[in-house]
C-alpha cells in the first residue's frame, strides 16, 4: 500500500494549478443517466472516485470515452469525458459498487425519473458519521415514488404516469438531497419548489449543466429553487468548476509553510469565508486575473475561531486542514464542527506530530505549539489525510503518511503540485 514521505521545513513558492471539483464532477456524471444523448464534461479531475463512478455508470449501460491528450495538457490538467446512456440496461446499483463511494447512491433519482424504477444499495457506514439517506428518500416520495427498503436495498418505483412536481422543504440543508431533487424534478411532470435548498457552488454547477441539457431550473444558489419539469433532456457540453476545497487546502499549506504561491484558476467567490479566515490568521490573500495569490511572511500564524456551516459559511471539508494550520497558531483557536459527527478523527494523528488539541463535544480547542515533529501517521478519511500532509510540511524531520488511497480519492497529483513549489515530498510504493 502506498505511503507519502514528507521532510518538513521548506517554504512553498510557485504556481499550483487548481483541478476541477470532485464534488461537482460526480453529480454531473450521474446526470448523464437522464438522457439518451451525449453529455460531454470538461475539466474532470483524474481521481480514484471518478474512475469508480465510471465503473458504476458502465454497469447501468452508460458508454464513456475519455479524450486523448491535447497540446499543453499535463497529468494535472482536467480530462474531457463523453458519457452516453443510449439505453439503460440495468437499474440495479449493487452493494459491492455503492459501498465503495457514497455519492453513487445518487443514481437513484435519474434512474427512477427516466426508467420508472431503481434498486440501489444503501451505502452503509462512513468514517465521518452516519450521513443518512432519509432526506434523499423523502424527495423521491414527495415526487410520487413508492419507496421500500428490502435486504439492504432501496426499491423506488414511479407511478405509471411518472414523477409529479411537488413542494420539497428540507428540514436541514443537504447537498445530496438537493442534487437528488434537481435530477428527479427535471423530468417530473409539473412544477417542483425546493425550499431550504443547499446553496453550494457544486449545486449551481449541476443546475447550469441540467439547464444546458434542456431543464428549466431557476434560483440555484439560493435557498429556494423552482424546477419546471420537461418531458425529455438532451445532450450538452459543460466545464466543471474549479475545486474550492483543493483551493483552500493549498492556501492553508502556504499559510503553514510560508512562501508565495499562485493558485491558478481558483475563484475567490467559491470560498470567500475560508479566505477571510486565512486573512484573520495573518496570511495575505489576493485575487488576480490568473487565480488567487497566497503569501505569508515570517510574522507567524494568529489563532482564529471558526464554526463550520453550509455554504456560504466555512466549509466542513476544510475543517481538518484549518486545524492543522492552527497547531502552529499563536494562542488558542476554537473550531466548532456542526455538519458531521465524528469529524475530529484527525486529532489523535495530529497529536502524534506534537499538536495540543482538546475536544469538548463538537468543539476542538487548539493550543498552538512552537514546533511540530515528524512521525508516522495514519489517514482516516480524505480531508483528515490532507491535514496530516499540511502539518508534515511544517514539522521538523520526516513524516510518513499511511493509507494515502484516501488522498487519491480527492486530490489530483498532490505530490507533483507541492513538489514543484519546493516541498520535499515523495510517494513510496507498495512495501518499500
Amino acid at each position: 500500500m502506498d505511503r507519502i514521505r514528507i521532510t518538513g521545513g521548506s517554504e512553498l513558492n510557485g504556481v499550483i494549478p487548481i483541478s476541477g471539483a470532485k464534488n461537482a464532477a460526480l453529480p454531473l456524471m450521474i446526470a448523464s443517466l437522464l438522457t439518451d444523448e451525449t453529455l460531454e464534461l470538461h475539466n474532470v479531475p483524474r481521481l480514484a472516485d471518478v474512475q469508480q463512478l465510471l465503473r458504476i455508470l458502465s454497469n447501468h449501460g452508460v458508454d464513456h470515452g475519455i479524450a486523448g491528450k491535447r497540446p499543453g495538457q499535463t497529468a494535472e490538467t482536467g480530462q474531457s469525458i463523453r458519457l452516453r446512456a443510449r439505453s439503460v440496461i440495468d437499474t440495479t446499483a449493487p452493494y459491492e459498487l455503492v459501498s465503495k463511494m457514497r455519492a453513487s447512491f445518487w443514481v437513484l433519482a435519474p434512474l427512477v425519473a427516466r426508467m420508472g424504477s431503481a434498486r440501489v444499495s444503501l451505502p452503509g457506514g462512513c468514517a465521518i458519521g452516519t450521513r443518512p439517506v432519509d432526506l434523499l428518500l423523502m424527495v423521491m416520495e414527495k415526487l410520487g415514488a413508492k419507496v421500500d427498503i428490502e435486504g439492504g436495498y432501496v426499491l423506488a418505483r414511479a407511478p405509471t404516469s411518472g414523477l409529479k412536481g411537488a413542494e420539497i422543504n428540507f428540514s436541514k440543508v443537504t447537498v445530496g438531497g438537493t442534487h437528488t431533487a434537481l435530477m428527479a424534478a427535471a423530468l417530473a411532470d409539473g412544477t417542483t419548489v425546493i425550499d431550504n435548498a443547499a446553496r453550494e457552488p457544486e449545486v449551481v454547477d449541476l443546475a447550469e449543466c441540467l439547464n444546458a441539457m434542456g431543464a428549466k431550473i431557476a434560483g440555484a444558489g439560493q435557498s429556494r429553487i423552482v424546477v419546471e419539469g420537461v418531458a425529455k433532456l438532451g445532450g450538452a457540453s459543460h466545464t466543471v468548476l474549479p475545486d474550492r476545497i483543493e483551493t483552500g487546502t493549498y492556501a492553508m499549506a502556504v499559510a503553514m509553510t510560508g512562501g508565495d504561491v499562485l493558485l491558478e484558476g481558483a475563484r475567490p467567490v467559491l470560498l470567500q469565508s475560508a479566505l477571510d479566515v486565512l486573512g484573520q490568521s495573518g496570511t495575505e490573500v489576493t485575487a488576480t486575473n490568473e487565480g488567487i495569490r497566497v503569501r505569508r511572511n515570517g510574522h507567524g500564524i494568529a489563532a482564529v475561531d471558526v464554526t463550520t456551516e453550509p455554504f456560504p459559511g466555512f466549509p466542513t471539508d476544510l475543517q481538518a486542514q484549518l486545524m492543522a494550520l492552527m497547531t502552529r497558531g499563536k494562542g488558542t483557536s476554537r473550531i466548532r464542527e456542526t455538519i458531521f459527527e465524528n469529524r475530529f478523527m484527525h486529532v489523535q494523528e495530529l497529536a502524534r506530530l506534537g499538536a495540543r488539541i482538546r475536544l469538548d463535544g463538537d468543539i476542538a480547542f487548539v493550543d498552538g505549539v512552537s514546533k511540530l515533529t515528524g512521525a508516522p501517521v495514519m489517514a482516516t478519511d480524505l480531508r483528515a489525510s490532507v491535514s496530516l500532509v499540511i502539518a508534515a510540511l511544517a514539522a521538523e524531520g520526516e513524516t510518513t503518511v499511511n493509507r494515502v488511497y484516501h488522498l487519491d480519492r480527492g486530490f489530483e497529483a498532490l505530490e507533483a503540485k507541492l513538489g514543484r513549489c519546493g516541498a520535499q515530498i515523495e510517494r513510496l510504493s507498495g512495501e518499500h
